[in-house]
């Protein structure tokens, strides 16, 4: 075992951060015996030198400037907790890589908008960019994506990468609250910024699934290729219904080789309760792969959280100190093939379609009729009305209160059922926007 220490350089002392550098502390001999050398870090950046972050850093240079730690004489290895895609977290990864040193992010919104580049800077200087924290937290997807599975063909990769979501949409069906009242308790509890937006609106979930489609299909990240929509309209009853049709809601993001192209799409989703994923509740992160030798994988763990993303930085400071230095990607960037856009409109699959329409004798049938005009089957239909109430109409035929009518498809065409709920619009069936959620089954 060599006794020259693999030195490195901390840029943001965030609960990330901090735990990144109690646990390498901790676990040194141990991470020493693994690597075949010490691990220390010696010197951190961050905007506030006075606060107390729970940590010794008593005999650590400290830089103000974060580029001037990447570009330090100190360090072998620069590892990135700053976020940002763009401003000092972009500016001093790109000077630590120009001055020779090893990079280890957490940042997936760095790595969706500059990804590429980055990566062929690393690779022309013989340097790491590594970046296991960046898409799930602690769940060791991106190795295993790179590394475990390099043998196969990799056909859909889906997942629940935002815990934020997964807490609200859990205590949503636990607890039959409001999607307001539950993104609150997040927020009281510190799974959600006061500005929810990256979360709740899926981009969050966008960035981290542009990091795993070029890692499972070989495809430059293209975080603008993906379709997103988030949770901020799934209501109680969606809930409601999904468990009596045998479902759960979930925001997933998912990638998967289709006839046109990567189709990759993030919204709220359905999977059948016996499946893996949908398990999975509370913050926890989730990945499934489905692979050509291996076939279905999952991976589960925590997605967030100090100890848990600090986990993940310190395999792949590990590594580094190990002398394991590859593609980023799994192969080198200029082999990346460009993006190709699968458009939502050819998207294919069963969907859960929501109206709610006027509670008249012949509006279930109206509805069906055009949905078999459109060429769109439909497995289940279900009309639920309040508790003690019935159909009601004037002697005119006006209608009554409006009422859910729900319907699950067969598989069909985002644009079929796009076009069909406009005809149903037009005829005057429904009352307000219709909710669609897809459905992912196994």
């Amino acid at each position: 075992m060599s006794t020259e220490p693999f030195r490195v350089g901390i840029a943001g002392l965030g609960t990330v951060g901090a735990s990144v550098v109690e646990i390498l502390g901790r676990q040194a001999g141990t991470l020493a015996q693994r690597s075949g050398r010490p691990i220390r870090v010696v010197a951190v950046s961050a905007r506030d030198r006075a606060r107390d972050r729970g940590v010794a850093l008593d005999g650590l240079t400290w830089f103000d400037d974060p580029v001037a730690l990447a570009r330090s004489g100190e360090i072998d290895c620069f590892v990135e907790l700053i976020g940002g895609a763009e401003g000092a977290a972009k500016e001093a990864v790109e000077a630590a890589l120009a001055s020779g040193k090893h990079v280890v992010t957490a940042n997936k919104a760095l790595l969706a908008r500059h990804g590429p580049q980055l990566a062929r800077q690393a690779e022309a200087a013989g340097l790491a960019l590594a970046f296991e924290a960046a898409a799930a937290g602690g769940v060791p997807v991106v190795k295993t994506l790179r590394e475990a599975l390099s043998a196969n063909r990799i056909t859909r990769l889906y997942g629940i990468l935002n815990g934020t979501c997964n807490y609200i949409l859990s205590r949503m069906e636990a607890d039959g609250c409001s999607f307001a009242e539950c993104l609150a308790a997040a927020q009281a509890l510190g799974y959600a910024e006061a500005d929810p937006t990256f979360d709740i609106d899926g981009f969050d979930t966008a960035h981290k699934l542009a990091i795993l489609t070029a890692l499972a299909f070989g495809s430059e990240v293209d975080s603008d290729a993906i379709y997103v929509e988030g949770i901020r309209q799934i209501a109680p009853l969606d809930l409601r219904m999904a468990d009596e049709l045998g479902f759960r809601i979930k925001l997933l993001g998912v990638a998967e080789r289709t006839a046109t192209g990567i189709e990759q799409r993030v919204h709220p989703t359905m999977v059948p309760k016996s499946s893996s994923i949908a398990q999975v509740m509370g913050v926890l992160n989730a990945v499934t792969i489905d692979a050509d030798a291996l076939g279905e994988l999952t991976l589960i763990g925590p997605g967030a959280g100090g100890a848990a993303t600090a986990s993940a930085v310190i395999s792949d400071v590990a590594d580094l100190a190990a002398g394991i230095v590859g593609p980023p990607f799994g192969r080198p960037a200029a082999t990346l093939d460009p993006s190709a856009r699968a458009p939502m409109q050819r998207h294919e699959g069963g969907y859960y379609v929501r109206l709610t329409v006027h509670d008249r004798p012949g509006v279930a049938a109206g509805v069906a009729t055009r949905m078999a005009e459109s060429q769109i089957s439909i497995e289940s239909i279900l009309q639920k009305r309040p508790p003690g109430s019935a159909p009601s109409s004037d002697k005119h035929g006006r209608s009554g209160a409006p009422v859910p009518l729900v319907l699950i498809t067969y598989a069909a065409t985002e644009a079929a059922i796009r076009g069909v709920l406009e005809l149903i619009a037009a005829d005057g069936l429904v009352s307000e926007e219709p909710q669609v959620i897809r459905i992912e089954r196994d």
